[in-house]
């Protein structure tokens, strides 16, 4: 049980072109921290959104005290805006959600209640699927199932980012500097005492996802590079396989000549040209899989930040 009577909560929101929902969101949210005994703080990261919603998020900014906006540069990607979110959050307690409507915030008051039984991370855990399509809940299940197993990660199926965090996790997610983050995973690893929170999504307010399916396949990318070298080792499987067969064809071979039957060697241009083809296919994937780790390593080395900060409640960040 936790000792500290109603520590201060920060909500941390990416937003990227959502002007026609953010007001009618911030209201929902308002609603529910109004009636908590416990000080907040709401920063919206507004992920270099180009319509309307940097200013609709300055005056929310200069209606509601709580509100604290942190303006990218550019858009840098959820991951990026999250954890800009998580590097300026004060609070003891840190929930992270999306500003679509789609993470209720009624949840948050049953979140605190397990994080006062001694949990430090609470998932949402989403059960209704009707909300997505039947393409994308299967490839949401093959993702999971293949990090986990490849990762040697516990994530919860049909758990996004909407989560609660306590300030000991948030410290140590700051201590990860990767370039390419999967803020799942990363808190998967981190290990800490958690506890699943299942919970019936909303619609969407308006407007569209703006996750889309090539930034589906790249968080994917990130986390089974970031987290497994079972790609490389596929590859170490293949070429050991092709070292079998060449070892069989080579006692095939040697048996003709045992006995005598070399005439009956002829050369087979059509089982040559496979041989040529999968071998080169085998090695061109294995060498991009190099590749790809190479130029993970690339960037981490660079050093470059996750994230550039335009503006911070209107002003020049110091």
């Amino acid at each position: 049980m936790r000792t500290q009577q109603h520590p201060q909560i920060s909500i941390v929101i990416p937003i990227y072109n959502e002007s026609e929902i953010i007001h009618d969101f911030h209201t929902m949210l308002s609603e529910v921290l109004n009636g908590l005994p416990n000080p907040s703080q709401v920063y919206y990261i507004n992920d270099g959104s180009t319509d309307e919603t940097s200013a609709l998020l300055e005056q929310l900014a200069k209606s509601d005290s709580r509100v604290n906006v942190l303006s990218l540069s550019r858009n840098f990607g959820h991951q990026a805006a999250l954890t800009c979110g998580l590097d300026h959050a004060q609070g003891e307690i840190i929930i992270m959600m999306d500003g679509d409507g789609q993470n209720p915030p009624e949840l948050i008051p049953e979140m605190l209640k397990l994080y006062d039984a001694g949990y430090d991370i609470v998932i949402g855990q989403r059960l209704d699927s009707h909300i997505e399509s039947g393409f994308k809940r299967f490839t949401s299940r093959i993702f999971y199932q293949v990090i986990n197993r490849i990762g040697n990660l516990d994530i919860t199926p049909n758990a996004a980012d909407f989560r609660l965090l306590s300030r000991q996790v948030v410290d140590a997610l700051k201590a990860m500097p990767e370039y390419h983050r999967f803020l799942r995973g990363m808190i998967s690893w981190a290990g800490f005492k958690s506890v699943v929170l299942p919970y019936h999504p909303n619609l969407r307010l308006g407007g569209k996802s703006k996750f889309t399916f090539k930034k589906m396949v790249k968080l994917a990318a990130d986390a089974i590079f970031s987290f497994s070298l079972v790609p490389l080792r596929i590859g170490l499987a293949i070429g050991g396989l092709f070292y079998l067969l060449a070892l069989i064809e080579a006692i095939y071979v040697l048996s003709f000549w045992i006995s005598g039957n070399q005439p009956q060697l002829e050369p087979g241009w059509s089982s040559l040209m496979f041989m040529l083809l999968i071998v080169g296919g085998t090695l061109t994937t294995v060498v991009s899989f190099i590749g790809i780790y190479i130029g993970y390593i690339f960037q981490e080395v660079k050093n470059r930040p996750l994230y550039l900060l335009k503006k911070e409640n209107g002003q020049d960040p110091d």
